[in-house]
This record gives structure tokens, C-alpha cells and sequence, in this order.
């Protein structure tokens, strides 16, 4: 089971804070960042526009990674809005 966690203003725009999924949906594996990062978009407009590559982060276990990064089953994967500082 994948552990999705959302962070900042992404989740109060998306209006979830986690989700618990499946690597396997419809047959399929989500297997990357970016298969489970497609699959969520695919949710509604509001999901396709806030989760673009480059709109949220991303780690895995805690660590930064990128769209084609592997993932597994017990995985913890969040997203989150890139933050800027001074």
C-alpha cells in the first residue's frame, strides 16, 4: 500500500492531506513517480493543474527525487509546493 502524503498549500487546495492506495491500479503498476503522479492528475482538473511537474515536489522516503524515480509498494511519496525563501 502506498502512503500519499500532501503538504502546504497543495493540500488545502486539493482538500486531501493522505491517501492510502495500491501500486496496482487497473492492472496496472504504479511504478514511478510519475505513473502514480498521472494517476492522480487524472482525479479532475483541480489534481491535473496543482500536481504538474514543476507546479509540486516530490520525495520518496523522505528523500527528493524526480518523476522517473522507482517506487514500491510500502513507499511513502509526498508532494509539495516548491517553497522559496530570501
Amino acid at each position: 500500500m502506498l502512503k500519499i502524503l500532501f503538504f502546504g498549500q497543495l493540500k488545502d487546495i486539493i482538500k486531501t492531506e493522505c491517501l492510502e492506495i495500491d501500486i496496482i491500479q487497473s492492472g496496472n503498476a504504479l511504478n514511478t513517480v510519475a505513473k502514480l503522479r498521472g494517476m492522480l492528475q487524472a482525479k479532475d482538473d483541480t489534481w491535473k493543474e496543482y500536481l504538474a511537474y514543476g507546479k509540486a515536489l516530490v520525495a520518496v522516503n523522505q528523500e527528493m527525487t524526480s518523476d522517473d524515480t522507482a517506487i514500491n509498494d510500502a513507499d511513502e511519496i509526498a508532494f509539495f509546493p516548491p517553497v522559496t525563501g530570501g
